[in-house]
């Protein structure tokens, strides 16, 4: 099999730690967060960012329209930064060595517009992609079939040709079904050791 020609990367819990209900538990405690959960769809509001709602005013809304959780919405913006985090080390060296082998790099995210552009503040990695596939941009969200088509139709490679990390399931079935090479990550060490078996790197490139 030949070498891949891209290497595609997804963002969240694969370069950056993305665990909103770690980061209200530290902020109010689990039994709080549980409720809030419960009654506030956070999630789904996340989801609107990533197909292209505006970023603040989308949390901001909601926080107007449910006065007692307000603050604690608000802190989806307010404290996001602390949400998207810390960096997985591990893949962006990865991300790196990739690049310093000349092989292209993309990212395919679900990551809306502004928050996109506030990680970029504190994560520098997150500009060195050679193409970036965000979500808000595109107005069409991982898994649907669109955003893969997309990605496709910009970068002209083969289907063949992309090699691609997600950590959801759903996301790689609908990369592989459309003929992309593909790897389930569950830590960066196992993304190394396909980096290597794939011939794009060498065992001390991958830091293993």
């Amino acid at each position: 099999m030949t070498t891949p020609q891209a290497v595609i990367f997804d963002i969240g819990n694969v370069l950056l730690e993305w665990n909103p209900e770690r980061f209200y538990d530290w902020q109010i405690g689990r039994a709080q967060r549980e409720a809030l959960f419960a009654e506030v769809d956070l999630h789904a509001m996340n989801e609107a960012i990533d197909a292209g709602a505006p970023f603040r005013d989308t949390i901001y809304d909601l926080a107007d329209r449910t006065p007692d959780w307000a603050e604690e919405i608000r802190m989806w913006h307010d404290n996001w930064l602390d949400m998207a985090s810390p960096r997985i080390d591990g893949s962006v060296t990865l991300l790196r060595a990739l690049r310093s082998r000349g092989v292209a790099v993309f990212a395919l995210t679900n990551f809306g517009i502004g928050s996109f552009d506030y990680a970029k503040t504190r994560y520098d990695f997150l500009s060195e992609f050679d193409r970036a596939y965000v979500s808000g941009h595109l107005g069409v969200t991982k898994p649907d079939p669109r955003i893969y088509e997309r990605v496709e139709a910009d970068c002209g490679l083969p289907p063949g040709s992309l090699l691609f990390t997600d950590d959801r399931e759903a996301n790689i079935a609908v990369a592989r079904a459309r003929g992309w090479r593909c790897h389930l990550f569950e830590g960066w060490q196992g993304w190394a050791r396909r980096l290597v078996a794939e011939g794009l790197l060498n065992e001390k490139e991958a830091g293993l």
